[in-house]
């Protein structure tokens, strides 16, 4: 039996944005910001996506998604379980969140400091980041921990440290 969106959570409905990372380009070092400008349909400014640069603009397949998410929890667990340390943004994540089951906010709307986003589907680990973060195993480790692909329904700066609420 799969558990609750409440149970994995521990019953809150808010968690903390731990770090922002933007890339200006596809492949680019990630950046660590304090502080980032969420815009609605278009991402994170600064960020390759915002730009249209990212690997991913160009595929027509795949759900909208102006920003992606990740999870602290998983990182922690990726190193427990696959000696995988993904740091300083080399997961290729805009936002890590704490406290915060992201698989269970797709097709949510949910706040972000002053920004409001909808999670799209899941964003699944693949070789590129893999190769980028120079971590083998890395992908496997993050199998269906990857994160959340999200939409901007809201424009709205977001600071590390901002809760978000579902």
């Amino acid at each position: 039996m799969s558990e609750t969106y409440e149970e994995a959570v521990g019953g809150t409905r808010t968690g903390a944005v731990e770090a922002i990372h933007i890339a200006p380009d596809t492949g680019g070092e990630p950046a660590a910001r304090d502080a980032v400008e969420a815009v609605a349909d278009r991402g994170l400014k600064g960020d390759r996506y915002f730009h249209g640069k990212g690997i991913y603009n160009e595929q027509d397949d795949l759900d909208p998604s102006d920003v992606t998410l990740i999870e602290a929890e998983a990182l922690a667990a990726a190193a427990a379980e696959y000696d995988v340390h993904l740091e300083n943004g080399a997961h290729r994540r805009n936002i890590t969140t704490r406290g915060v089951a992201l698989n269970h906010l797709v097709g949510t709307r949910f706040r972000v400091g002053e920004a409001v986003f909808e999670g799209t589907g899941l964003c699944e680990p693949c070789g590129y980041m893999e190769s980028l973060a120079d971590q083998p195993d890395a992908a496997d480790a993050l199998v269906h921990r990857g994160g959340l692909d999200a939409r901007i329904v809201e424009s709205g700066t977001v600071t590390v440290g901002d809760e978000v609420r579902w």
